[in-house]
Formats: C-alpha cells, structure tokens, sequence
C-alpha cells in the first residue's frame, strides 16, 4: 500500500474543525513529509506504515503549541483515525487522498 502523495485533512477538536494538508514522500523504502495548516508548515517525524496503519507525530505552534500523534487507518484514497496531544482527549480525523484518480481533472 502507498501512502505517496497529497493528502486533506479535517481535525476536529474541541475548539472547532481544523484543516491540514500533508505531503508524504519516499525515498529509498523512507516516508517522509510534511504539514501545512494554521499558517505554519512543519516536518513529520517518526512516519511508520504497519499494512493500513499509518502513525506519525508533529509539533505545532497554532493555534496552540502542542506536540500532537497521529494515528489513522487508510483505506485506498481515504483515511480515519485521532490525533493524540498528550494529556488532552483525542481529536477525531479523517482525510481524502487530492490526487486520487476520481478527483483529477
């Protein structure tokens, strides 16, 4: 299964729905990537694909500095799962592959 490519995703927290656009790369069987939402872009780290699992982590400055893990299920040009930062509740996620076929023009 690849994970390649650019991805849309909704977070939503108990202070509203936030979006987010990661990329993920590999290189040499390493995914790497990046986030872009709330006017700031920052690296993934710790990317791991187990089968349909993927799991990474980002720190993040807006609207909060916070140290958030990610951890969805992706099911072909789709994916689900939460978003952890630390002691608070898990934020549910949910995210569409943008170069899926059906949505290329």
């Amino acid at each position: 299964m690849s994970v390649v490519g650019t991805w849309d995703l909704s977070v939503f927290t108990p202070i509203g729905k936030i979006k987010v656009v990661i990329e993920l790369h590999e290189r040499e069987g390493v995914l790497t990537g990046v986030a872009r939402g709330a006017g700031e872009e920052v690296p993934l780290a710790d990317i791991s694909l187990d089968g349909d699992r993927l799991t990474w982590k980002q720190a993040v400055t807006k609207p909060l500095r916070l140290n958030l893990a990610f951890d969805v299920t992706v099911d072909g040009d789709t994916l689900r799962g939460t978003s952890k930062a630390g002691r608070l509740p898990s934020s549910k996620v949910t995210g569409e592959r943008r170069n899926a076929p059906e949505h290329q023009a």
